[in-house]
């Protein structure tokens, strides 16, 4: 994948988030969520804990059903489609808390993510050279590895799709800094490699030093939408939304 020619405002989203709705049983969640991901862009969605933000990246990936609005991907609606089928339309999906599969070995879990988009040794060879540790530890079963070597792991099998989005749902949580250092360099890579990445941080410092824009959200609803530039020179705005 090259990133277009294009600067980023002159681009098309990638993904689109149209005024999502979205409850858990009788409580309502997200009410009217809208947020644009274009292609060679990180977009950093802040807010309080309780927010709405992994509500929102689990309805990207079908994990909630919605009760209005709509999500599309390059134009297509991709609302409704089954969750076992939003891999195959390349959304890649680093959820908070890793989810890998514990009793399985590192390679076996890179494998589980090959193969929604049939990919081969060629991207696996690819997933390994950003991170040789894993290469080290292939046969190890993934409950072994230490809390950032499982981020790389999952960031690896998010990547075995070759997306077209990236979705990251905290993924320095918890992790030393050499980490924190790595998967930010990767974030970086495949944003310059084209992708569109929506990004949940709660680390200030580390979404002002990656992300393109900034939207913030509270009580399930947008607040407001600026670039991170604007946010880096109007600092309080941090204060305001998020009380840090």
């Amino acid at each position: 994948m090259r990133p277009s020619r294009l600067p980023i405002w002159g681009r098309p989203p990638m993904l689109k988030v149209d005024g999502i709705q979205v409850a858990y049983g009788k409580v309502q969640a997200l009410f009217g969520v809208t947020l644009e991901v274009k292609p060679g862009e990180i977009l950093c969605l802040l807010g309080r804990n309780g927010a709405g933000k992994t509500t929102v990246m689990k309805s990207i990936m079908g994990l909630l059903p919605l009760t209005g609005g709509a999500i599309f991907l390059n134009g297509e609606v991709i609302s409704g489609i089954p969750a076992h089928e939003i891999p195959r339309k390349r959304i890649g999906y680093v959820p908070q808390g890793r989810r890998l599969f514990p009793e399985l070995t590192v390679s076996e879990n890179i494998e589980i993510g090959l193969l929604p988009c049939k990919s081969g040794s060629d991207t696996r060879d690819w997933v390994l050279e950003m991170f040789p540790r894993l290469r080290e530890r292939l046969n190890q079963q993934a409950h072994t590895l230490s809390g950032g070597e499982q981020q790389m792991l999952a960031m690896a099998r998010a990547l075995c799709l070759h997306p077209q989005v990236l979705l990251l749902d905290e993924p320095t949580e918890g992790l030393q800094p050499s980490m924190i250092e790595l998967i930010r360099q990767v974030t970086v890579n495949m944003k310059n490699e084209g992708l569109g990445v929506l990004l949940v941080e709660q680390r200030v410092d580390a979404v002002l030093s990656v992300a393109d824009q900034v939207a913030f959200i509270e009580h399930g609803q947008n607040l407001e939408s600026l670039s991170a530039e604007e946010l880096r020179g109007d600092p309080d705005k941090i204060h305001r939304y998020l009380g840090v």
